[in-house]
C-alpha cells in the first residue's frame, strides 16, 4: 500500500520530526510509515489524517 502522508504533511510544512512528536511516536517509525515498510494502525491513521486535515482514505492509495 502506498501514501500521500509526505505530500500532505510539507503541504502543512510539517517536518516527519514534527508529525512524529504531534502523534507521538518515534521518528523511525514515522520514517518507516512514510516509506510504506510500516503501515500505521486504525487509531494512528485517525490522529494523522486528524492532524494533516484530511480523512484517512486521502492518506493510502494502492499500488
Amino acid at each position: 500500500m502506498g501514501n500521500n502522508i509526505k505530500e500532505l504533511r510539507e503541504d502543512l510544512s510539517l517536518s516527519q520530526k514534527d508529525l512524529a512528536r504531534k502523534l507521538k511516536i518515534s521518528e523511525y517509525y514515522m520514517n518507516k510509515i512514510e516509506n510504506g515498510k510500516e503501515n500505521p494502525s486504525v487509531r494512528l491513521a485517525i490522529r494523522m489524517a486528524h492532524i494533516l486535515n484530511c480523512r484517512v482514505e486521502d492518506l493510502f492509495f494502492e499500488n
